[in-house]
C-alpha cells in the first residue's frame, strides 16, 4: 500500500501454491526465479509498480487438456508467476467518480497465463472450468469466483482464416463468473468482427464489460511489456528451489480430477459422463464419496447427483460448494427409499424440502405424514377402487398392452399422493386383473 518505511517480504506459502499448481499443470519448475518490479501509474497501485515476475517465472512450459465435441485438445500454458495483488477500483455507475478499495493490495497471488491456443468461447470456457477443478482438488484455492479467490483477466483477437498472424487483442480484466467471460467473449468477438469488416483497425486496449448492457468499453490503452520498464526486486533476494523441495511436493499433490475420474470408473462402475461429470468439481466429487461412505449405493448416489440435484440446482443457480444440506443427508434419502419408507416420488419432494430449509430427511418425512403405504390390506382397498373405475385399462391390460399397467399404478400413486409402495402396487394389480 506504499506505507512509507514498510518493505516486502516473501511469502513461503505462495511459493509452494504456485509449485504445487505447475505440478498439477505439467509445467517445467525453475530451481532459480526472482521477483521484479512492475512499473505502471493507476489508481489502485499507490506505490505506482507492482511485484511480480518477468524473464524468470516460477513455472513455465505447461499445459491441460480439454475435451469439445468428444475430442481433446491440449492448450498450453505459457508460465505461473507469483505477484502481488493491487487494489480494486469501484466505478460509479452515473460515472461521477470511482472509490479505491485498499483491502488486498500486497496479498500474494498467482497468475496462470495461457497459450493463445483457444478458437471459441467454448473452448475458453472448458480450459477455465478445468484450471478451476485442478486448483480445487490440489487446495490452492477455494476458487470462489464472487468472493474474487479466482478472477480471469480475458484477452480476445479476431483474424481472417488465411491470416497467419494474430489480430490486434484487447483485454478485460478481473472477470469473476464463468457466465460473464462467455458473454463477453462472445460480444467481443462479434464487435471486432464488425470493426474489421467495416475496414477499421482494432486499437490494443483495456475494457470494461457491463453486463447490465451485455457490451463492452473502453478503459485505457493497453501497455505492452516495454511499457512497464520492468527490473529486477531490489528489496527480494531471489528464489532457489532444491530438488528435494520440488519433489516434496511432487509426492504430496493430492489426487487429481483425471485420477479421480478413473477410479469412479473402475470402482463404482459409473459411466463415463457421470463419472466425468461428478469429478469436474471437488466440492460436488467429495460430497459424493461422503454420500456414499455412508449408503453404499454409488449408482443411486450418482443418479440423484446428476438428476434431481442438479436440476434444483440449475434452478436456484447454485454452485456445488452452495450446496444447503449436507452429504449425509442424501444418504439417508436413498436408504430410506431402499428400505421402503419412502417412494422415488415422495423422496423428490424431500429433496425440495432439503433445499428450501435443510433438516434430517427422516423429520421432512414425519412432520408432512409421507411415510410409504406398504401395508397390504390398505394398497388391496386402493387397488380394486382403482380396478373398478378403470374397466377399459384392465381389459387393455388382460389383451397384452403392459402400459396400461402403468397407467393403473400411476392412479393408484395419485389416489394415495405418491405414498402407496411402487412395488407392491404392481404386485398386486397384476394378482387382482388375471
Amino acid at each position: 500500500m506504499a506505507v512509507p518505511g514498510a518493505l516486502p517480504v516473501l511469502n513461503e506459502k505462495v511459493v509452494e501454491y504456485a509449485v504445487k499448481a505447475g505440478l498439477a499443470t505439467n509445467c517445467t519448475i525453475s530451481r532459480d526465479s526472482k521477483n521484479d518490479r512492475k512499473n505502471y501509474f493507476y489508481p489502485d497501485l499507490p506505490k505506482s509498480y507492482q511485484i511480480s515476475q518477468f524473464d524468470k517465472p516460477l513455472c513455465e512450459h505447461g499445459y491441460v487438456e480439454i475435451e469439445v465435441d468428444g475430442k481433446k485438445k491440449k492448450i498450453g500454458l505459457t508460465r505461473i508467476h507469483i505477484e502481488e495483488d493491487a487494489g480494486k477500483l469501484n466505478h460509479d455507475e452515473y460515472g461521477r467518480g470511482s472509490l479505491v478499495d485498499l483491502n488486498r493490495a500486497g496479498v500474494p497471488l498467482i497468475e496462470i497465463v495461457s497459450e493463445p491456443d483457444m478458437r471459441s468461447t467454448e473452448e475458453a470456457d472448458k480450459y477455465l472450468r478445468k484450471i478451476k477443478s485442478i486448483l480445487e482438488y490440489i487446495e490452492v484455492s477455494d476458487c470462489k469466483m464472487l468472493e474474487g479467490s479466482l478472477r480471469a483477466d480475458v484477452n480476445v483477437s479476431v483474424r481472417k482464416k488465411e491470416q497467419k498472424e494474430y489480430g490486434t487483442r484487447t483485454e478485460m480484466k478481473n472477470m469473476n463468473s464463468f457466465k460473464s467471460i462467455s458473454r463477453a467473449i462472445g460480444y467481443e468477438i462479434e464487435r471486432q468482427i464488425e470493426v474489421v469488416e467495416n475496414g477499421g483497425k482494432v486499437e490494443q486496449e483495456t475494457l470494461r464489460w457491463d453486463e447490465v448492457s451485455g457490451k463492452t468499453f473502453s478503459m485505457r490503452d493497453k501497455e505492452d511489456a516495454q511499457d512497464y520498464r520492468y527490473f529486477p526486486e531490489p528489496d527480494l533476494v531471489a528464489i532457489r528451489l532444491s530438488e528435494e523441495y520440488i519433489e516434496n511436493i511432487r509426492n504430496n499433490l493430492p489426487e487429481l480430477p483425471e485420477t479421480r475420474k478413473e477410479r469412479y470408473l473402475k470402482e463404482y462402475k459409473l459411466t463415463e459422463k457421470e463419472a466425468k461429470t461428478i469429478t469436474a468439481s471437488k466440492y460436488l466429487s467429495d460430497f459424493f464419496e461422503e454420500a456414499i461412505e455412508i449408503c453404499h449405493n454409488p449408482k443411486a448416489v450418482s443418479n440423484w447427483l446428476l438428476s434431481d440435484v442438479a436440476r434444483i440446482m440449475n434452478e436456484m443457480e447454485l454452485e456445488p460448494d452452495e450446496i444447503p444440506f449436507e452429504a449425509k443427508d442424501l444418504a439417508e434419502l436413498v436408504e430410506l427409499i431402499e428400505k421402503g419408507t419412502i417412494s422415488s416420488k415422495i423422496a423428490k419432494d424431500v429433496l425440495e424440502k432439503l433445499f428450501e430449509n435443510p433438516e434430517k430427511p427422516s423429520k421432512i418425512i414425519k412432520d408432512n405424514g409421507w411415510v410409504q403405504i406398504s401395508d397390504e390390506g390398505a394398497i388391496k382397498e386402493v387397488v380394486q377402487k382403482i380396478i373398478s373405475e378403470n374397466p377399459k385399462s384392465v381389459e387393455d391390460f388382460r389383451n397384452g398392452k403392459d402400459r396400461a399397467l402403468g397407467f393403473l399404478v400411476g392412479q393408484a400413486m395419485k389416489e394415495t399422493k405418491g405414498k402407496a409402495n411402487p412395488q407392491m402396487l404392481n404386485t398386486m394389480f397384476k394378482d387382482l386383473m388375471r
